[in-house]
């Protein structure tokens, strides 16, 4: 345990040493913040790692644009530091005496270790192709994913006291604080909307075309819809199947594998102006589309009509908040939306976005909230 911290912390001395090369003053005091820093939010994830940076290291706006490109480089192992001398592509060495900083101690004579180039194997692994994950990847990418919250807010009708003096003027709890103050009026009271949850409804397409994306895509409708309220999950292929009663548990293996039992039309044909219809009219329409997000998550590969297609996105489109498309094939080089089911769907759609691994995943979840 103590050597990982040690290789931690060299790591981000590292960083720091990477930015007083390119010109950013960068006191040993503020490496010795930015340590601890990154102790506090943890390493697994990007963001708060570039954001404790941000707030400790820099001190000039004309620093950042530095700090972002070095951060990169950083972050994903890039050709700055394989410039470095190494003996090893696992390690980054930096000879000794550069700029104040004292390398820590190694045996022999040659360049002194430092920290690993490629410093996140998660991060690799949150940007990898679902196409290209093994069985084992993707449970790693399940475990990544629960660290996210897919939920959505809307205003609600109830109203709150408001501490900041804004919103709505509340005559009621004006004139009950006047009379606790002997019916002087000595501030005029405030309400405000509360919030509550907005549902979020799961599409996802588990045709033959979906196969390399589909279990994947599972993963993460496991967890949006374990221990959650108001989400709700359908596979769509040949007919529609609702799925938020086998996904609900917490169990991810037998919550998968009760849902893929269920799917009786797994890795087949595509008819997704039936399935959309079929969810309109079951579902959707009376209630659970109304002023909900609605996420479907496909190709857009549709073996049926795209005229029925469309005309199922439309109704969808009228009654739900917000249609979001997630489609795996969006991250390829030069992918344009030609496809019949797909051109037919997108004047419907809010939002298209990528879906192909973690991290776009993630990002998704933003979109909803």
């Amino acid at each position: 345990m103590a050597e990982r911290q040690t290789s931690t912390v060299s790591h981000f001395v590292g960083f720091a040493r990477r930015l007083r090369h390119a010109g950013v003053a960068v006191p040993v005091d503020n490496v010795v913040q930015y340590v601890r820093a990154v102790e506090a939010v943890g390493i697994d994830r990007r963001d708060p790692v570039y954001w404790a940076g941000r707030a400790v290291l820099i001190h000039r706006l004309e620093d950042i644009a530095t700090y972002d490109r070095i951060f990169d480089s950083f972050w994903s192992g890039g050709q700055e530091w394989s410039d470095l001398p190494t003996s090893s592509p696992d390690l980054l060495f930096e000879e000794e005496g550069t700029d104040g900083f004292d390398p820590p101690a190694t045996d022999g004579d040659g360049p002194r270790p430092l920290a690993l180039v490629s410093y996140s194997d998660v991060e690799q692994l949150r940007r990898k192709d679902f196409a290209a994950c093994t069985p084992e990847e993707l449970e790693q990418i399940s475990r990544l994913l629960r660290q996210t919250q897919v939920k959505a807010t809307q205003r609600s009708r109830r109203m709150r006291g408001s501490r900041r003096d804004h919103g709505r003027h509340d005559a009621r709890a004006t004139m009950r604080r006047t009379l606790r103050s002997g019916g002087e009026v000595l501030r005029l009271m405030h309400k405000e909307p509360t919030s509550r949850p907005r549902r979020v409804v799961l599409l996802c397409d588990v045709s033959g075309s979906m196969e390399p994306y589909a279990r994947g895509l599972l993963h993460f409708l496991h967890v949006a819809v374990a221990g959650r309220v108001r989400v709700e999950a359908f596979a769509v292929g040949t007919r529609l199947t609702r799925l938020t009663r086998q996904l609900s548990s917490r169990d991810t293996d037998a919550a998968l594998r009760q849902a893929i039992e269920r799917v009786l039309d797994w890795s087949g044909g595509t008819r997704l102006g039936e399935g959309i219809g079929s969810f309109n009219d079951r579902f959707g329409i009376p209630g659970m589309a109304r002023g909900a997000i609605v996420v479907i998550l496909s190709d857009g590969l549709d073996r049926g009509d795209p005229a029925v297609l469309a005309g199922e996105m439309a109704r969808l489109h009228r009654v739900a908040h917000q249609t979001i498309w997630v489609n795996p094939l969006k991250a390829s080089a030069g992918y344009e939306p030609l496809a019949r089911g797909m051109a037919a769907a997108l004047p419907y759609v809010d939002q298209f976005v990528e879906g192909h691994s973690a991290a776009s995943l993630e990002a998704l979840v933003g979109v909803i909230a």
